[in-house]
């Protein structure tokens, strides 16, 4: 299931850095979330595993399974929307895991992401967004509850954490130079005029919000100009503030969108 992967010697240098105990493995299928069976082999390859669990009381009844599973005493690795890369605190040391699915882009938009994941590893934040969230999540969804359904919601959180850890790294990418900065600005680039309409394309009802917020939220970490309904998350405050600053931002959202 799981072999270690060969780094090129610029994403070897980003793990020196920030995550030199990681460990960055090859994984043999692609996974969305990987099955718990899957994930205890893991356990040969490290010293020892420590399952997140979540108290009850940070779900929203109508929470999507996925989210259940996750927060259960079940050793569960990745969510829906980790995308190529996904990386957890569960084992010692910690682990990124690279997917089949990584060997279609560009390799050197390949190396990005997994020098991406090795500095969120090193930022010591949860690997999920409820561990970010945390009790406020139930405040959250039940803000977005009148405007968007549980799935919307889950995505809308997802990019949410994904906006917070990028007004993090960003300030790392930014003193790259070479392969690595060249992959984080061009993908930069190509987010910009994905953006420029994504507003009308909600109001026309072409892109759903939990789909424009995963586009959007992902120009954080790349200092673009996120549209108007999402602006509101590429601020400092929200990095100080995180949690109680996304439900407040939650409660604007809904009153726009209602």
């Amino acid at each position: 299931m799981f072999t270690e992967t060969s780094l090129a010697d610029p994403v070897a240098a980003v793990r020196e850095q920030h995550a030199p105990d990681a460990l960055v493995l090859n994984c043999d299928r692609d996974f969305e979330t990987m099955a718990s069976a899957q994930a205890e082999d893991l356990g040969l390859l490290v010293d020892s595993l420590d399952p997140v669990s979540c108290p009850d009381g940070w779900l929203p009844p109508d929470a999507p399974d996925v989210l259940v599973r996750y927060a259960s005493t079940d050793f569960t690795v990745g969510l829906p929307g980790d995308g190529s890369v996904a990386w957890t605190h569960q084992t010692d040391p910690p682990v990124v895991l690279c997917k089949p699915r990584l060997s279609g882009p560009p390799d050197e938009f390949a190396d990005f992401l997994v020098a991406e994941a090795l500095v969120q590893v090193g930022l010591d934040e949860p690997e999920q967004f409820l561990g970010f969230f945390g009790p406020e999540y139930t405040a959250f969804a039940a803000a977005l509850g009148d405007v968007l359904d549980p799935v919307e919601i889950y995505q809308v959180a997802a990019a949410c954490y994904e906006a917070y850890l990028g007004l993090q790294t960003r300030e790392t990418f930014a003193t790259w130079d070479g392969p690595l900065f060249d992959a984080w600005v061009d993908a930069g680039d190509r987010l910009d005029g994905r953006l420029e309409n994504l507003t009308g394309a909600i109001a026309r009802g072409q892109t759903g919000v939990g789909d424009a917020a995963e586009l959007a939220c992902s120009a954080v970490k790349h200092a673009g100009e996120l549209p108007p309904l999402f602006a509101a998350l590429d601020a400092e405050v929200y990095r100080d503030h995180g949690p109680a600053y996304a439900v407040e931002w939650a409660e604007r959202t809904a009153e726009t969108l209602s």
